[in-house]
């Protein structure tokens, strides 16, 4: 299957180093102490977090820092697929200890010891990328609930199809079996806290790949900037201030 063109466009129209289209929402989720929506093309996703708050269960406490639990799972009507996934199945707590190791890396867990953050994550629309579509939801909704962070984490996938690195993988290119590498940074540094890869690339190219991801991922924490002064400003205007 030809996945670029002669011309140099994708299936979906875009260059190859073109992105989808991202959009991001705060404060989507009244009960929760943070959450936001977010969406790269076709995928959509929401997360809410809840905390600090005491510890349920004290042997789980720890004396000198924060417990952070995360929770990923699919919406049954978000793929084409109508089978019903049981709960905690293998890929969801796969995804959920990715997302919670990479969400660790930014929150100062030190300042909030004894206590517990719960971040729940879930995929309303499935079109590829959906594993970065959830960490930058999980970003936002971190910030949305006065979370203390070290920095903004952001993560874009970037895969290698008919000899061409390709930015923000949709679903079908992302099924093709081709190698896909998904990259998780520390805006502000450029520290590398997440990366997986399905399959083995040679190096020079998987440098050109890695790299593409990185981009894109400047791209989305550019964009979260955006969303999070745009809200600071609103929250500033409706306190008259």
């Amino acid at each position: 299957m030809e996945f670029v063109s002669p011309e140099g466009l994708r299936l979906d129209g875009r260059r190859p180093m073109e992105m989808r289209q991202i959009r991001a929402e705060i404060g989507v989720v009244a009960k929760a102490d943070g959450s936001a929506s977010f969406e790269m093309g076709n995928t959509k996703v929401i997360a809410a977090v809840y905390g600090p708050r005491e510890v349920p269960n004290r042997s789980q406490q720890i004396s000198d820092q924060a417990l952070v639990r995360c929770e990923y799972s699919m919406a049954n009507f978000s793929t084409g697929d109508r089978m019903r996934k049981p709960k905690g199945d293998r890929r969801s707590m796969e995804i959920s200890l990715v997302i919670r190791q990479t969400m660790e890396a930014c929150i100062l867990t030190h300042l909030m010891p004894r206590s517990q953050i719960d971040i729940f994550v879930q995929v309303l629309q499935a079109d590829g990328g959906t594993r970065s579509a959830c960490i930058n939801a999980a970003t936002l909704a971190l910030a949305d609930a006065g979370i203390p962070m070290c920095d903004l984490i952001t993560s874009c996938s970037a895969g290698y199809l008919n000899s061409t690195p390709l930015l923000d993988l949709n679903y079908v290119e992302d099924s093709a079996g081709g190698p896909d590498v998904t990259v998780g940074i520390l805006s502000k540094s450029d520290k590398v806290t997440l990366l997986q890869m399905d399959s083995k690339l040679p190096m020079d190219i998987f440098e050109n790949v890695m790299q593409l991801a990185i981009e894109g991922c400047k791209a989305v924490a550019n964009y979260i900037r955006e969303i999070l002064l745009e809200n600071t400003k609103q929250l500033e205007y409706r306190r008259g201030t």
